[in-house]
């Protein structure tokens, strides 16, 4: 039965909106509506939140069902007074799940109907414009293997509907991708919006003419830059008149911090000037427009490139298993690199001058323009012009000789307080997991400047005491012990044959994964099981499709696995921690995070590491139940939650399970 929602005025939004979600209002109509009073106070908190224009911190438990009780106030509320919801999520999972199953339904609800658009990233986007001058140039742009994928590309163009890159059937190479997909100084209103086949384009046009707009943290943080052809608002966010949800808003400080911060990195730079011109092989852009002089100067950038990261290779101290070496002082190194890009990027500009092709020449303008945000990325790294930024080496590739520069904003906060909570500004964070057990949220709050936003804390509607119990090994010895390891081996024999494998197992080490899980090899063999270990070359989507098929099968999963990651049924009865999850207060912006806090008079350990860490278990615990038919158990393999004064905040922030000490 189709129930209908009417977007008539009158009364108070907020009970318009609880009166939909109660036990008899207009949804209890549909045969797939189960009456939530969790769900019902949700939407009713998001829809005073939007009519009073103002902005809302809210948590709702696993199982309230979140994304119909934001969707629904959210779109109502944006047809009625002809504005703009645009959501935001972090993964690609929920983005799929909203375009897909959450907006049809909502849209079979409402007498008004809406559009929802989900806009990507620029440079998902195939240009049939790029394209076809690729498929003209390619005997001077590619190889005979990388000419195949271009084919292929042309071939699959010719079928399909949003020419994402999501939608191949194949992995094409970065260069070839990188020749043909959307870029914001070729690909522009003025040369492809007018021939009406240009897939960003045309989303482009779809995402302004919604009511509904899909994108993601990272994405939205992009179009926030003014010089973004997109940003051409006066108040709002993306566009005038809008309002903004973030799902999975637990992400926000890490998604903002590397938004608005710096990454230089070797392999890029050598990606770049190889893409302009390869001199092993004889391709690339320069070679195509004939620009000898400019083919010269990309080579000896490349050849001092390579000089210049070795040096900063040397000059990074890299402790034992750190991959990070914080800079604390200007000039690390000596830009040498600053005249040969300028070098560079002088002699392209010069070859596209004399190009009255305007397609051809705007790619070459657009490799002179990367060479410059280069240029300017290392300087500002160099320089270390922003003082309230951290900067860091990072060292990369199997052997660890690829290096990268880094830069972050210490404190997220007192950027994002201006530009997501100021005045007139409606936007609403949630998420399952966004406090420490207070229920003024406090801690994610201050975390991303919306220390003066109102917050709601709702509980999930799942039977805890019933559907789940808590079981905490305190004879497990501590982590620096020598038999820590074979302990800990020990426990995950003894709970997994309890439970007949239908686990995971969540680690805060790769290595410690790894060596856990050759020496449990010959275990699993004998028990009929399969173990999939992240690391083992198994893409992470495969690993949980085969883990979902699989049912005695068990997980061995380091950070990624720790949230984002549903599992419902028999499948996984069984979660096992094997330590706290606190962050490795080595890294660079940890440390300095660490370091702020204790000027400023805190406690670091108490003020962040402990509330950082309350957060990560809480969400590796939320993986067991999933829906009101799952049962299990949570296994914690570090007794500092029953034996650290700390502990205590750990287990009150876990869902109300009945908890048993083992010794």
């Amino acid at each position: 039965m189709k129930c209908v929602i009417s977007l008539g005025g009158g009364g108070n939004f907020g009970d318009e909106i609880r009166e939909i979600f109660s036990e008899t209002g207009l949804l209890s109509k549909s045969p797939d509506f189960e009456y939530r009073a969790e769900q019902q106070q949700m939407a009713g908190e998001v829809a005073e939140a939007l009519e009073g224009e103002r902005s809302l911190v809210i948590e709702a438990g696993t199982g309230v069902g979140k994304s119909l009780a934001y969707l629904i106030p959210a779109i109502q509320y944006a047809i009625r007074n002809g504005k703009k919801a645009v959501l935001s999520t972090h993964t690609i999972n929920l983005q799929e799940q909203l375009m897909g199953k959450d907006l049809p339904i909502v849209r079979k609800l409402l007498t008004s109907d809406f559009d929802a658009a989900l806009l990507k990233g620029r440079g998902n986007y195939l240009c049939p414009l790029r394209l076809r001058r690729a498929m003209d140039n390619g005997g001077d742009l590619f190889t005979t293997s990388e000419r195949e994928e271009l084919m292929a590309i042309w071939k699959w163009s010719e079928t399909t509907h949003d020419g994402t890159r999501s939608d191949l059937d194949f992995e094409p190479a970065p260069k070839v991708w990188l020749q043909v997909c959307s870029e914001a100084h070729i690909c522009t209103q003025k040369t492809c919006a007018p021939r009406g086949n240009c897939f960003f384009q045309e989303a482009r046009k779809r995402a302004a003419a919604a009511t509904v707009l899909v994108v993601n943290h990272s994405l939205f943080f992009s179009l926030l830059n003014p010089e973004d052809e997109w940003h051409e608002k006066e108040t709002g966010f993306l566009v005038p008149n809008d309002f903004v949800i973030f799902d999975e808003a637990h992400t926000l400080e890490s998604v903002a911090a590397k938004s608005l911060g710096l990454r230089v990195t070797q392999a890029g730079l050598r990606f770049d000037l190889q893409r302009l011109y390869h001199h092993k092989t004889g391709k690339g852009l320069l070679k195509y427009a004939g620009a000898t002089d400019a083919m010269h100067a990309a080579r000896h950038v490349l050849e001092q490139s390579e000089i210049f990261f070795e040096s900063v290779g040397q000059e990074a101290t890299f402790k034992d298993w750190s991959r990070e070496f914080r800079v604390r002082e200007p000039e690390i190194v000596d830009n040498t690199l600053s005249e040969p890009l300028r070098e560079c990027w002088s002699a392209i500009e010069q070859a596209a001058e004399g190009i009255e092709d305007e397609t051809k020449r705007n790619e070459l303008m657009d490799g002179a323009r990367r060479l410059r945000e280069l240029h300017g990325g290392l300087k500002m790294f160099l320089d270390q012009e922003d003082d309230e930024s951290v900067y860091w080496v990072e060292k990369g590739g199997n052997e660890g000789t690829s290096f990268s520069l880094n830069a972050a904003p210490i404190n997220i906060a007192d950027r994002l307080r201006p530009i997501l909570f100021g005045p007139d500004k409606s936007c609403i964070t949630t998420s399952a997991t966004l406090g420490t057990g207070d229920e003024q949220l406090r801690y994610f709050r201050e975390r991303v400047g919306a220390d003066h936003v109102p917050a709601v804390k709702i509980g999930s509607p799942f039977d805890y005491q019933k559907q789940m119990s808590i079981y905490v090994i305190k004879s497990m010895p501590d982590p620096r012990d020598d038999d820590y390891e074979k302990m800990l081996i020990h426990w995950i024999e003894r709970v997994l044959i309890k439970t007949e494998g239908k686990a995971f197992v969540l680690f805060t080490s790769h290595r410690l994964l790894r060596s856990v899980a050759e020496e449990m090899e010959d275990f699993f063999e004998d028990h009929g099981w399969t173990l999939l270990a992240q690391g083992a070359g198994m893409p992470r989507q495969k690993m949980v499709e085969t883990f979902r098929e699989d049912i005695h099968s068990v997980l061995f999963g380091t950070d990624s696995f720790w949230a984002g990651v549903d599992v419902p049924g028999e499948a996984l009865s069984n979660v096992i921690v094997t330590r706290i999850p606190f962050a490795v207060p080595d890294h660079p912006l940890t440390a300095a995070r660490l370091e702020e806090i204790e000027a400023e008079g805190g406690n670091s350990f108490m003020d962040y590491s402990v509330p950082e860490a309350v957060i990560k278990l809480r969400q590796g615990v939320g993986r067991l139940i999933r829906s009101k038919k799952d049962s299990g158990m949570v296994v914690i393999l570090d007794n500092r939650v029953v034996t650290k004064r700390y502990g205590k905040t750990f287990l009150a922030a876990l869902p109300n399970a009945p908890v048993k000490i083992v010794d």
